[in-house]
């Protein structure tokens, strides 16, 4: 399985729409490309149970994270509008390609 493309980058606002966390919105940590998932800031949380490693600092135990979830059960958050949408693209005057809102028609991009 190749790289998947997905119009959604690192430090987007993004709102779930699938899952036990339907409604909520957050920012992207990570994308995975290959996967298409994506890391989503206090989203998806699950409890590992770790190993102390003392080398990397690490204490033992019952710890909370982010797991990753598929890049189809978000959407994006226009920082013009406010409102989720569909992502497009649009090449500028200055030859720059960048995203837009399909809704207001602002670019996502700064």
């Amino acid at each position: 399985m190749g790289k998947v493309s997905t119009p959604i980058r690192r430090n987007d606002q993004v709102i779930v729409t699938a899952g036990r966390d339907r409604g909520k919105k957050g920012r992207v940590l990570k994308v995975l490309p290959t996967k298409n998932r994506l890391l989503v800031e206090g989203m998806n949380i699950i409890k590992r149970h770790t190993r102390p490693n003392p080398q990397k600092n690490i204490k033992g135990g019952i710890v909370e994270r982010e797991a990753s979830m598929d890049a189809s059960n978000v959407q994006l958050v226009c920082p013009e509008c406010g409102k989720m949408t569909r992502i497009g693209s649009r090449a500028l005057n200055d030859g720059r390609k960048v995203r837009i809102c399909r809704k207001c028609e602002g670019v996502v991009d700064k």
